[in-house]
């Protein structure tokens, strides 16, 4: 194929959106900049990130810390992330390269690992992640699409110029049988797509944050393959979020590409990090802001140190339940949602460490989840007790929601928080608790028998004004 027709097909791949819909948004920033957070992503607060790949297959990647807690002179080398397996193996004085070669030895091909990840997901049954993420909480997922190795996890009718040899789709339409299963449990679908790197088009390893900008693929032939992609996935799947990576190609067309998006889906959200002029919400990873945030913000974040699955971490590199939940209210009360990761084995299975700890927010949430769909911060996040642990609040409708973290029994005083006379307090889960005025705060009575797993919450109607 010479690069006429090649570029011909990308172009006609990218452009079978949906006809019917209404043109609402222009190709422009001043009108693409008019669209608003449709409400079910600000009462969504929980969503689940999942990475699965040619990377599930080694599964390997040294447990060297959270992203940001760990020296970034060395990251790329020390990479935690097991899904940038393919980045680490090609960095010759790291961990991964060492064990990639007394695994698997110096001249196996990365690729090479689409053959058993594409026998092993035979037999993966996406219902059953639906249910695990509706029973955990979730009121959304997002999957990876295409991550940085440029494999997709859908049959792509879109030609990888630099692969015609194929092997880099998956047979199966993994993406879209997720997607069925997922809108089936009544949670809505996001899709995640490696935008601003594509290892198929640049094999110049990382090694230092600079690396990032300057092996981005900028060339028009890789700017028409990217759009054509996120165009073929709005139109097979209309995902109700758009998660780019990266950045974005600077000859790409992200205008026309998030018009057609918000016409074809006007409940559609899109994050920052297409890296232009206008995002629905902002994503930092394996970080929190500390404070309320007017626009809507979304953390992401493993539940280990990895994103993809990584057999090394254990116990001990993977967030406690209770600190995860924690988390989550934290997030929530400063007008954040959580996004979630697991990290898939290449059958489809989660490991138990990562099982137990959706179990067990799903069950604090079964309880406790008034407190945080649909609720919206209060006019400050966070208060101390007397004995200085930490509250956190959320508000909906006439009712505020107190957290209190930490071990929680018997009495309970929140510094600021006053009352007024004839308000109402009940413990979720749980029955009326006795309130009274004490110092420049409010005293409460908890029962002895409030469950440790997790955030007490209190339901305070109606909500004191400040």
């Amino acid at each position: 194929m010479n690069r006429r027709a090649f570029l011909t097909t990308l172009t006609a791949a990218g452009s079978m959106l949906p006809v019917a819909f209404a043109q609402k948004y222009s190709s422009d920033w001043t009108s693409l900049k008019a669209h608003t957070v449709p409400n079910w992503y600000e009462d969504a607060k929980f969503g689940i990130f999942i990475h699965w790949g040619l990377y599930s297959v080694p599964a390997w990647a040294p447990p060297s810390g959270e992203l940001g807690k760990v020296d970034m002179s060395r990251w790329f080398y020390e990479n935690a992330y097991a899904e940038w397996y393919l980045n680490s193996i090609r960095l010759k004085d790291s961990p991964s390269y060492r064990h990639h070669v007394e695994k698997y030895g110096a001249d196996y091909d990365y690729y090479r690992f689409g053959q058993a990840f594409e026998q092993q997901n035979r037999s993966w049954k996406p219902q059953n992640w639906a249910s695990l993420f509706k029973d955990c909480g979730a009121r959304y997922v997002v999957l990876t699409t295409k991550h940085h190795d440029g494999y997709t996890l859908w049959p792509s009718k879109v030609q990888n110029p630099k692969r015609p040899q194929g092997g880099i789709n998956s047979p199966r339409d993994l993406v879209g049988d997720l997607t069925k299963a997922v809108r089936g449990a009544g949670l809505r679908m996001g899709l995640y797509y490696s935008g601003g790197l594509d290892w198929t088009f640049e094999s110049r390893p990382i090694a230092t944050m600079a690396d990032l900008r300057t092996t981005a693929p900028q060339t028009e032939e890789y700017a028409r393959y990217a759009d054509a992609h996120w165009r073929e996935l709005i139109r097979l799947y209309q995902p109700s979020v758009m998660w780019n990576d990266i950045g974005y190609p600077k000859l790409g067309k992200p205008e026309a590409l998030f018009a057609d998006y918000y016409n074809a889906v006007p409940e559609g959200v899109i994050n920052n990090r297409f890296s232009v002029e206008y995002a629905d919400f902002t994503t930092p990873e394996y970080a929190k802001y500390d404070k309320i945030t007017p626009k809507k913000w979304e953390s992401c974040r493993g539940l280990g140190f990895s994103f993809g699955y990584n057999q090394v971490e254990g116990p001990e590199h993977v967030l406690a339940s209770v600190a995860l939940i924690e988390l989550l209210v934290d997030i929530v009360s400063k007008n954040g949602n959580l996004l979630l990761n697991i990290g898939p084995k290449p059958d489809g299975t989660i490991s138990e460490i990562q099982l137990n700890r959706l179990n067990a927010l799903g069950a604090w949430l079964t309880t406790n989840g008034e407190g945080i769909f649909g609720s919206r911060s209060w006019v400050r996040p966070s208060a101390k007790t007397a004995a200085g642990g930490e509250v956190r609040f959320t508000k909906k409708g006439d009712a505020l929601y107190a957290f209190l973290m930490g071990p929680h029994s018997g009495e309970s005083t929140i510094a600021g928080l006053n009352l007024a006379a004839g308000t109402k307090v009940q413990l979720l889960g749980g029955g009326r608790v006795p309130w009274k005025k004490q110092g420049d705060g409010t005293s409460f009575e908890l029962p002895a028998n409030v469950p440790t797993t997790g955030p007490a919450t209190l339901r305070i109607t109606p909500a004191p004004a400040a």
